[in-house]
């Protein structure tokens, strides 16, 4: 179970985030929805250590203090972030960056093994192993991304924004995949404005407004709220 509790981040006399508080478990999907400035991306941030956090919150996994780690240890606790922009080494192929990803102590011994559940995942990747990345499309390089995230052998993968520039139909494809990530027991906390289809594979989801949570539900009740579909779903209000 990963927990992160009451975290808080300012950027001077900006309150970025206020007592944000989400819990994921062990092969289950939320969903953090908000516009653009809202704090997802912060939030994300500040529970792998990439920005400090503001006050007392804290940050734990199966019941360990990880949040007062440096970023590559809260990796090495099985915590895996693929960054908005997908964040790969451009010049190396396939096969390097996802090797790259299995550089935590916790992923070496099983590297071959989670090489091949990898390219189960994305056939795609297997076809293109000796393929430079930047002469891949966007959407084989957000496969890419995930995999190196998927190659620490993460307890819990956290994704920002992944559908940004994908067509629909890759999306699609991309989210189907995500719902088949979870059947080994893999958490993931899914960051997006798709709010569609992530609700559509989500078990829970968390709406983030102006650095707050506005609200939490099921995927589904969020889904059939007309709040919710009035700001995330494009669905008109009756009222």
């Amino acid at each position: 179970m990963f927990e992160a509790r009451n975290i808080s981040v300012a950027y001077g006399k900006h309150r970025a985030l206020e007592d944000v508080s989400v819990t994921v478990a062990a092969g289950e999907i939320v969903a953090m929805l908000g516009a653009n400035g809202a704090g997802k991306s912060t939030f994300l941030k500040a529970v792998t250590g990439l920005v400090a956090k503001d006050g007392g919150g804290r940050v734990t996994l199966d019941g360990r203090e990880i949040g007062v780690l440096p970023p590559h240890e809260i990796v090495e606790s099985g915590v895996a972030l693929v960054p908005e922009g997908r964040g790969l080494f451009d010049e190396l192929t396939v096969t390097e960056n996802l090797t790259l990803g299995a550089y935590p102590k916790r992923a070496r011994a099983s590297e071959t093994e989670n090489l091949e559940r990898v390219l189960d995942l994305f056939p795609v990747l297997a076809e293109r192993r000796r393929q430079i990345a930047r002469t891949l499309s966007g959407g084989q390089q957000q496969m890419v991304a995930i995999g190196t995230a998927m190659m620490s052998a993460p307890s819990i993968l956290m994704l920002d924004e992944p559908s940004l520039g994908l067509s629909p139909l890759l999306c699609t494809e991309l989210f189907r995949t995500l719902a088949r990530v979870r059947e080994a027991r893999v958490g993931i906390l899914l960051v997006e404005q798709n709010a569609k289809q992530s609700l559509a594979i989500a078990d829970r989801g968390y709406l983030l407004e102006n650095g707050r949570i506005t609200g939490e539900d099921s995927a589904a009740n969020l889904a059939d709220d007309p709040a919710v579909q009035a700001a995330y779903l494009g669905v008109a209000s009756s009222a």
